[in-house]
């Protein structure tokens, strides 16, 4: 095999360019094997100096079925780079590995992509192909035996590909074409309100002491007496609880109800909604 062909040989497995590819092959003294590995760690060289770099655009992704349904965020730094093909190819078969995984971080950056690589390794090779930096941010996996998971992607890049994505769970022995479509309705309301939790007392201590305390201080500017600014104070963070709780939120088809409302005129017994994940790029 002359250089040229090797050449050509290692930018199809790398997908690094000729005159870097040209050198490897010179430096390894045409030996293919030891050009890949000379390229990875010029590869690796190049995505460390990248990763410093924010990265707040790219692509949600969802994968599995209505037993269990993964959802992923992988971040790069351009628009342009969330709909690049090899990109978009990371990202599906990513998905994919991600719901095998259940969303374990470590494992799944061990895991063996199709190319016999590992994803750690497939990441640092985009990261030096596209040059921009490139991470995988948030992860869930919702998995119950006894409930159907529901989704809904706004903003659709490709397929299961999106800017924003919700999963949500009712468990219930009815799989009718009322909860189908109740559930269809809740992804989208989840998608559109951004609920913290699922009830009031769900919510994270830490956002509810941070919040009070930005009502405090707005309060203390006011001038009110004490006993009313601790009244008026309450009444804030009961508002904010109601607001930020899925069930007791305004339901987005019908806001005069709130979504517990809804809940109950459906009149199916067994059926309660046990949790849900909303990842939107950049958030």
């Amino acid at each position: 095999m002359s250089d040229i062909e090797k050449v050509k040989k290692l930018r199809e497995a790398t997908g690094a360019g000729f005159k870097d590819c040209n050198l490897a092959i010179k430096e390894s003294n045409g030996n293919l094997d030891k050009a890949i590995e000379i390229l990875r760690i010029k590869g690796i060289s190049k995505a460390s100096k990248k990763m410093g770099r924010e990265a707040k655009e790219g692509v949600v992704a969802i994968s599995g079925d209505e037993k269990k349904t993964s959802i992923i965020e992988v971040n790069c730094e351009t628009d342009f780079v969330a709909k690049n093909e090899d990109f978009i190819n990371f990202v599906k078969e990513l998905s994919e590995l991600n719901n095998q995984n259940n969303s374990n971080l470590e494992e799944l950056k061990k895991s063996k992509m199709r190319n016999g690589s590992t994803v750690n390794d497939n990441l640092v090779a985009l990261i030096a192909k596209i040059g921009e930096k490139i991470t995988i941010g948030q992860t869930k996996t919702i998995s119950n035996s006894s409930s159907f998971n529901f989704q809904y992607l706004h903003t659709v890049v490709k397929d299961n590909l999106a800017k924003l994505a919700v999963v949500v769970s009712l468990e219930t022995k009815e799989n009718s074409e009322i909860i189908k479509t109740f559930g269809k309705q809740l992804s989208m309301h989840i998608a559109a309100s951004n609920p913290i939790a699922l009830e009031s007392k769900l919510i994270d201590k830490s956002i509810i002491e941070k919040e009070l305390e930005l009502i405090t201080e707005e309060l203390k500017n006011s001038g009110k007496p004490e006993e009313i600014a601790k009244k008026i104070s309450l009444g804030k963070m009961n508002k904010f609880k109601e607001e930020n709780s899925l069930l007791t939120q305004a339901w987005v088809m019908e806001p005069k109800k709130k979504v517990q409302d809804v809940l109950k005129e459906l009149a199916i017994n067994d059926l309660k909604i046990t949790e849900f994940s909303r990842i939107k790029i950049g958030e």
